[in-house]
């Protein structure tokens, strides 16, 4: 995972910036062969979530409920305060702990866990995405699509190729051939996006400074996180290590001096006094900033501090090693273990089959926390891993009737209903997912939930659509298609059925031709 991320990262940031091969026919669009033309907003969407699509195929992207909601609120919270709010964003997390974050074409972007691991509080993460927004809407994605899109992509597509090649052997020499080609690829790369981000940086941290204070979080935590990227560059053995989120957004002492100066600016203009002489529309005023007093801005409620926790066990090589790594915490001198700490000791503890020791531990955090839903949530999972499916049942209703088409709640209520494998437990689930479908088209592991409650409540066809999705999402969309051909096999679907797959089929079609014409074979799409 170490080894191709980094890349994967770099595949994200090039297919937005790089041209395909020469055209044949297949569902991509040209990015066209004059240096002058650009992409229409609907081909730079389809190439965002080609993009994503790719990095799911890779493994890579972190599909969990409550972690997803979170990243959603927050990023589209800070959508809405940018300066392009009608500009449509899709965020997701990656599994990845190094620091790193990411814009692609099409408002598609992305976060590793590790960033969330390394920030202090809410308000830095919204530092990095206010930032990464900001590229989006001030169109940087695009406009290096004409300065560089000539080589990077088949850079690229040779290092993946390769990479797929090693991972079929498991020696060392394996290892180091993949290693070398990932630092290889990276550096033409790198090389080629350094003018982008020396002539783009700063306006994307001007515009994010902005945003953020537009969207009621601390204008301050965006130079606190520069600050700490900067002092991160020294490894604990004294070398020097950079991380990857460095690479493409180099961080300088004046750099992190702008950015405290900006904050300090915006703190004035919007103090008092000032607001009581300027008006929202004063036209000195840089496009879009309204100085709206603090009381008068939007109510945050922050869920950092559980969704960093539930990150670092989820992102742990296992259950045990997340205990583990909870143990040295406490054991850390000056430790003092927080709540939040306690909540991710009681998840690792439930996922390594002690699920009373972890019952334990979150009824004493509920005390403290009577209205806090992940810890609720969380005792609903404890019980369901114990086996004690009929106490996880009434926490997960309760919690549905409290918080009804909650997609979190929803789909890990519907998970777990799943696992009992009862009709009658597929039809509940079947009924829990319905009101998520409407929105649900674009969402794999909603597909994937709903195709096995199908299955298990005995809708075979319906079962196998939702299947062939997942696959599609996931980015293996040769087997999505031979899926949905051999749905249409039965002789027991209707008109309706039989057209819908066929439509399907036919959407799914170009995506198979354009993976076929760069060489990725069906057994390595996923």
């Amino acid at each position: 995972m170490r080894r191709i991320a980094p890349l994967a990262a770099a595949i994200v940031l090039a297919l937005g910036m790089a041209a395909p091969l020469p055209a044949q026919d297949s569902g991509l669009p040209e990015l066209g062969s004059s240096a002058g033309e650009l992409l229409t907003p609907a081909q730079e969407a389809e190439y965002g979530a080609y993009t994503l699509h790719e990095l799911r195929r890779l493994g890579l992207v972190m599909e969990d409920p409550q972690i997803d909601a979170w990243l959603q609120d927050m990023g589209h919270r800070l959508a809405a305060a940018s300066d392009q709010p009608e500009q449509q964003f899709s965020f997701f997390m990656l599994r990845d702990r190094e620091i790193n974050a990411f814009a692609t074409l099409g408002g598609y972007v992305g976060m590793n866990a590790g960033l969330v691991l390394t920030a202090n509080r809410e308000d830095e993460v919204a530092g990095v995405l206010s930032h990464e927004i900001s590229h989006v809407t001030q169109r940087h994605v695009l406009r290096a699509v004409e300065r560089s899109r000539k080589d990077q992509l088949p850079i690229l597509l040779a290092a993946l190729a390769a990479i797929i090649a090693s991972q079929g052997s498991t020696s060392n020499s394996a290892d180091d051939a993949t290693s070398a080609v990932v630092v290889g690829a990276q550096a033409l790369i790198y090389q080629r996006m350094i003018d982008y981000t020396r002539a783009n940086e700063s306006e994307a941290d001007r515009i994010g400074i902005q945003t953020l204070h537009r969207s009621g979080y601390d204008i301050e935590a965006m130079a606190d996180f520069f600050a700490r990227m900067q002092s991160a560059t020294r490894g604990d053995s004294g070398g020097y290590q950079t991380p990857d989120y460095l690479r493409t957004h180099p961080v300088t002492t004046v750099r992190i001096s702008e950015a405290r100066d900006r904050a300090e600016k915006l703190r004035h203009e919007a103090s008092p006094a000032a607001t009581a002489f300027f008006s929202s529309s004063n036209p000195l005023l840089p496009v879009g900033l309204s100085l709206t007093p603090a009381r008068n801005r939007p109510v945050i409620v922050r869920q950092f501090e559980w969704a960093r926790e539930r990150l670092r066990v989820l992102t742990a090589k296992s259950p045990v090693e997340a205990l583990s790594e909870y143990r040295t915490m406490a054991e850390s001198p000056h430790a003092k273990t927080t709540d939040a700490q306690r909540y991710g000791m009681a998840l690792a503890q439930s996922r390594a089959g002690q699920a009373e020791a972890a019952e334990a531990l979150l009824q004493d955090l509920l005390k403290r926390h009577p209205e806090e839903v992940w810890l609720q949530l969380a005792l609903a999972e404890a019980a369901q891993d114990g086996k004690r499916h009929a106490l996880a049942k009434s926490r997960f209703e309760a919690l549905l009737s409290q918080f009804p088409e909650n997609r979190a709640i929803s789909l890990t209520y519907a998970r777990a209903l799943n696992e009992t494998g009862s009709v009658e437990a597929g039809r509940r689930s079947l009924t829990v997912l319905r009101p998520l479908l409407p929105e649900g088209d674009d969402d794999p592991l909603l597909q994937h939930t709903f195709a096995r409650a199908a299955e298990i409540a005995g809708d075979i066809t319906r079962a196998g659509e939702a299947y062939a999705e997942s696959a599609f999402l996931s980015g293996r969309a040769e087997d999505a298609v031979n899926q949905l051909t051999a749905l249409l096999k039965r002789d027991d679907l209707d008109y309706y059925q039989r057209a819908r797959i066929e439509a399907r089929i036919a959407a799914m079609t170009p995506t198979v031709l354009e993976l076929r014409r760069l060489g990725i074979k069906p057994q390595d799409q996923g």
